[in-house]
């Protein structure tokens, strides 16, 4: 007599192996936790280090903002011809962008401000539109497209390159008088650092152009290629030091904050110490209500 087909198909599933349900052993009373580990204590060394790391840290006092000598240089020399400012990041390089289209704006003229990135384009056109007033600041990206015809437009690089080839194809004069490269250093970049030598080449002489980094090397044979190309002058202007400290911190698992570098200036050997904590604080412990 032939066999149930359904009735094989129980006894096969009476023979699997029964797997293990975490849950319902938690309802039965077991529960998987984690040890409960705390940092070790400091030593006096240890505090001193990060108090020295701290130090300094908070808000300065209000003073009248007094521009350096580079920025000066910078303003006097990009009436005339082009200028590459290279300076550290928080020494004012954009208060020279700020000032020069100030004074374009004044006389009736008008700029574009470039800039690589999407955030930093809609940064820098809420900056402008507060220092400018809205009407006389638009924006061009690949996501928006406002007050295209303000005498100020803030746009990524691409956006301006476009409209240099859209003249060339068509015949016509890009309608500015005056550009700021920020963050020029990303004429290096291998996939769009095309963008930033195209944009050079196609801007008429009669276009100035400011540009801005923190991190461009071999300034003055980047410049000489710009005079070449373009037929003008180049001013490269360099800052000084960095006005604002950079300080390095390693942030341990158990929250201890430790220098990077030690009293030397040499690395913290602490850190490894940190990063490859003993093993005594491994594992899990099953325990019974």
């Amino acid at each position: 007599m032939p066999r149930s087909p359904n009735k094989n198909r129980s006894n096969r599933r009476d023979k699997r192996p029964a797997r293990p349900n975490r849950h319902r052993d938690e309802r039965d009373g077991e529960r998987f936790i984690a040890l409960e580990s705390s940092p070790p204590p400091q030593t006096p060394g240890q505090i001193k280090a990060v108090e020295t790391l701290l130090s300094g840290i908070g808000v300065p006092p209000v003073e009248p903002f007094k521009p350096d000598a580079f920025q000066l240089e910078a303003l006097a020399a990009i009436e005339h011809q082009d200028v590459l400012v290279t300076a550290p990041t928080g020494s004012g390089k954009t208060w020279i962008a700020r000032e020069e289209i100030r004074r374009v704006l004044a006389a009736g003229q008008r700029a574009w401000y470039t800039t690589p990135l999407k955030a930093l384009t809609n940064s820098k056109y809420a900056e402008f539109s507060t220092a400018f007033g809205a009407d006389n600041v638009g924006i061009l990206t690949g996501d928006r497209k406002e007050n295209a015809v303000a005498p100020l437009i803030v746009g990524t690089t691409e956006i301006y390159r476009n409209q240099l080839f859209d003249a060339l194809r068509e015949g016509f004069d890009v309608k500015t008088d005056f550009v700021i490269f920020d963050e020029a250093h990303y004429l290096a970049d291998d996939e769009r650092g095309h963008v930033w030598d195209e944009s050079i080449i196609l801007s008429p002489p009669r276009i100035r152009l400011l540009l801005l980094s923190a991190t461009i090397g071999k300034a003055e044979e980047f410049a000489s290629w710009m005079g070449n190309v373009r037929g003008v002058e180049v001013r490269v202007i360099k800052a000084g030091k960095r006005p604002v400290e950079l300080r390095a911190a390693f942030l341990s698992r158990d929250l201890q904050l430790i220098p990077l570098l030690d009293e030397n200036k040499q690395f913290n050997r602490a850190v490894d110490a940190a990063a490859n904590p003993k093993t005594r604080d491994q594992g899990y412990l099953r325990r019974r209500r």
